[in-house]
């Protein structure tokens, strides 16, 4: 098992990766001082394939498990479930040292960290991450959010997991499109950061798509590492983290305007990516080589790079100003210098889209 530490005072935990490590989830919430009465908050497939093993380790360490199913897919993550859950934890006499545990993707841990950041005023939440996008990016950081009718998690909290558990076991259950899409966050990592990493997946992109294990734990790994050395030094995205963002501003709106049915979240921020990179090189902020090398590489992991051309301009100007990155009607762009390294923009929305045509 290996264990990055997110470094944020009282309110720092770790981040453990390995396969096969399920069965120590129980072991390791010994040694916290929870309640022994528990909530897994799941989805049907995931269900099928994991509480089992999950149940059996907190059960073996005297904990009493209680399941919350939810449907998959962004329309759960809404204020209406988040109702429905406060009651069912009501109903189960959940306290205040009682832990949720989210198992399952990033829908799943999002609704569930906004639930515990809320109930009872905050109680502990588990992140066990099954899906490649959450496992690298939202089961880390502590960002927490249901959606609105105008947009993706405009409703939401900054509120830290107690342990993020990582067993890459769980991406062999996932269909191609499902890993794929994780693959996109990883790419955002290496853009933002990290060169090295960016480099290693030009070289290594068949390996990824193959599953190969050393591979998937490198840039796993690297990730998380990057992802928490952004959070230590921003928690709630007053400044730097605003970098994690890049592709995400075009890619959320994307996101609304096909009402989360036609591309996954990981689709999204891919051709948001390649979106960023051409405003970035029309801007004058990168050259034409660091645009090609990330739609290239995007394009070799399987994601789609060119935005659909049946939205217009101001189809996107609308929804970005709902963005929550806006300021005194400026988005805070990510705009890419060259791989590794980024900077934010402040920009107004009209100017922005202009440069995609």
């Amino acid at each position: 098992m290996y264990k990055i530490k997110v470094h944020l005072k009282e309110k720092s935990y770790p981040v453990c990766i390995g396969t096969g490590i399920l069965k120590e989830l129980g072991r390791l919430l010994r040694t916290f001082k929870f309640s022994r009465r528990t909530a897994v908050i799941t989805s049907p497939p995931v269900e099928t394939q994991f509480l089992n093993p999950v149940s059996d380790s907190l059960e073996r360490e005297g904990f009493s498990v209680v399941c919350l199913n939810l449907p998959a897919g962004e329309e759960t993550k809404s204020l209406k479930t988040v109702e429905d859950i406060y009651h069912k934890l009501t109903s189960f006499r959940m306290d205040r040292t009682s832990p949720l545990i989210a198992l399952g993707g990033g829908v799943i841990g999002d609704i569930t960290g906004f639930v515990a950041s809320t109930y009872l005023r905050g109680v502990p939440y588990i992140q066990i991450p099954t899906t490649l996008l959450a496992q690298v990016d939202s089961s880390v950081g502590g960002k927490t959010g249901v959606n609105l009718d105008e947009g993706k998690n405009l409703v939401g909290t900054f509120y830290q997991p107690r342990l993020v558990l990582i067993d890459t076991e769980c991406l062999k259950t996932l269909d191609q499109r499902d890993f794929v899409s994780g693959l996109a966050e990883i790419i955002k990592y290496g853009v933002i950061s990290d060169s090295s990493l960016f480099f290693y997946l030009q070289e290594n992109h068949k390996k990824l798509l193959s599953l190969h294990s050393q591979s998937l734990s490198r840039v796993i790994r690297s990730s998380c590492q990057i992802k928490g050395r952004v959070v230590e030094k921003d928690e709630q995205e007053k400044g730097i983290r605003s970098i994690l963002n890049f592709g995400h501003t075009i890619g959320h709106a994307l996101e609304t305007l096909t009402e989360y049915r036609q591309y996954s979240h990981g689709e999204a921020i891919a051709m948001g990516m390649v979106a960023a990179s051409l405003i970035s090189l029309r801007l004058g902020v990168c050259n034409k080589q660091t645009h090609d090398d990330i739609k290239d590489l995007i394009g070799k992991m399987g994601l789609p790079s060119a935005l659909p051309d049946r939205f217009t301009p101001d189809d996107y100007v609308h929804l970005i100003k709902l963005d929550k990155k806006v300021r005194s009607e400026k988005i805070r762009f990510v705009a890419v210098e060259r791989i590794g390294r980024v900077r934010i923009i402040e920009i107004d929305p009209e100017k922005l889209v202009k440069y995609l045509v």
